[in-house]
């Protein structure tokens, strides 16, 4: 029997670096983004953060490519403020926080983020390590880049912090839209959607899940139909399962966002082959 083959949906570059270290674990990993990233339509207002960065007690940045393209963005002669926290709410972020900053001032020490245990890595964990601090009349920017799920989740840290008085703004430092697929990609899907159980999507966004129905299988020559009853998916957050589920995909593993909870989850091939709803793994 052939190795599940893992759809990584992730965006670049951060679907190659999830393959590398998928197929270094023996799993069977391609990459097949569902998303792009580029810069924003102005990115003047990210110059101007940078130049007044000691305005600011926090930046949160809701993703890696947030950080990137925040750090990407910066003027040369900035550099980050001794008086400035950073917040990631997962530690893929706070990681990529930590190289993006160790070259313009940015410790280890500002860096916030939820404890590694965390049952999940969004808003509502950070939050515990955010509301001591005290935020009456200080001001916050959200680092994003205009996704649904990262709105849903900065919507309400705004509203945890704006309750504590702080003053709360949003910078979009990216632009994200589906991006094209090569013809190799085009060829993926379709032999993903015409073997289902041999193949496993593994969903980071679910606006990439809206990008997949919306934008790439209508582009897909010749058309394929889906049928998603079928097929297999792994999801790093609950509102992810929740979107899938609407699609019509009823075997679905949920799991922590880390690579060594991906990989833990994905080796028992065999709890897909039980034909259960949805299979949430430690």
């Amino acid at each position: 029997m052939a190795p599940l083959r893992i759809l990584v949906t992730r965006p670049q570059p951060q679907a190659a670096e999830w393959v590398q270290a998928l197929r270094e674990h023996e799993l069977d990993a391609h990459a097949l983004p569902l998303i792009a990233i580029e810069a924003p339509a102005d990115p003047a207002p990210v110059a101007d953060l940078w130049r007044h960065l000691a305005r600011q007690r926090l930046l949160m940045f809701v993703s890696p490519a947030a950080v990137d393209w925040f750090f990407r963005l910066r003027p040369p002669d900035a550099a980050w403020s001794a008086d400035t926290l950073a917040a990631a709410p997962g530690p893929g972020t706070a990681r990529q926080l930590m190289v993006a900053g160790a070259a313009c001032g940015l410790t280890p020490s500002q860096i916030l983020s939820p404890q590694a245990d965390a049952e999940q890595f969004d808003s509502e964990s950070l939050w515990p390590a955010l509301a001591p601090l005290g935020w009456q009349g200080q001001s916050v920017c959200i680092i994003s880049g205009g996704d649904h799920q990262e709105a849903r989740g900065r919507t309400w840290l705004a509203e945890q912090l704006r309750a504590q008085g702080a003053q709360v703004h949003a910078l979009l430092c990216y632009q994200r839209g589906p991006g094209l697929w090569a013809p190799a990609q085009q060829t993926l899907a379709r032999t993903a959607l015409a073997d289902p159980s041999a193949h496993l999507w593994l969903f980071s966004s679910s606006q990439g899940i809206d990008h997949l129905i919306d934008t790439h299988l209508r582009a897909l020559t010749p058309p394929v139909a889906a049928n998603w009853s079928h097929a297999r998916a792994l999801s790093t957050h609950p509102r992810i399962t929740e979107r899938a589920r609407r699609l019509g995909f009823t075997h679905i593993l949920e799991t922590r966002p880390t690579l060594q909870a991906v990989v833990e989850a994905l080796r028992p091939v065999s709890a897909f082959q039980a034909g259960v709803d949805t299979i949430k793994s430690p």
